[in-house]
């Protein structure tokens, strides 16, 4: 089905009073300026974090452009970023995780890099590797809005108190010269699932 067509759809939902906002899930920069052209596109959700930065390329670039809204999901990279994962972790058959390339054995090793600078960070601002990692999130663009997940309490209080946690020029400069000399390893999604993604 044309993705005009869906975009219509619902733009004409928004009119019968149905719909308030027309948001879109993984979704390239094409796909957003097709959707966009029909009915305003309010926010994306798509996933973005310091171990995931392909929207960097071309799609926060058209967000930008277009002013629509960035949910970032898994900006904590399904747990990988708290520092709580061992590079010799498994993961159960109902485990999402169990699928993904970058929780394989190989590529949670290689990827402790990683976690290891998230982890100096956070020791030299009283924080935790999740908090610095949500706070850097929140430092790039006024408009981007983590959506990390959690079930316990604990963790939501974590999470929530990134947002006062202000990360200098001198602390965003270190993690990005600290990560640029990291190579990730492994792909976010197996590629029965990378095929469905709009990108």
């Amino acid at each position: 089905m044309p993705f005009e067509d869906v975009a219509g759809t619902v733009r004409d939902l928004i009119a019968e009073g149905k719909v308030k906002h027309f948001g879109l899930s993984e979704a390239g920069a094409e796909t957003i300026r097709r959707a966009n052209a029909v009915q305003p596109v309010a926010a994306l959700q798509s996933e973005y974090s310091l171990w995931w930065r392909e929207p960097e390329q071309a799609v926060i670039p058209t967000l930008e452009e277009l002013g629509i809204g960035f949910v970032p999901f898994s900006p904590l990279g399904k747990g990988f970023l708290t520092g709580a994962i061992a590079a010799d972790a498994t993961f159960g058959k109902n485990d999402f995780r169990s699928i993904v390339p970058r929780f394989g054995a190989q590529a949670l090793d290689a990827n402790q890099a990683l976690v290891a600078v998230l982890r100096d960070l956070a020791a030299q601002r009283g924080a935790t590797p999740a908090q610095i990692a949500l706070a850097w999130l929140l430092a790039q663009k006024p408009w981007i809005v983590p959506i990390p997940g959690t079930a316990k309490l604990h963790r939501l209080s974590e999470n929530l108190a990134a947002a006062d946690l202000d990360l200098s020029a001198a602390d965003l400069a270190t993690i990005e010269a600290a990560v640029s000399q990291v190579s990730i390893e492994g792909d976010r999604y197996p590629a029965h699932l990378q095929a469905r993604v709009g990108r």
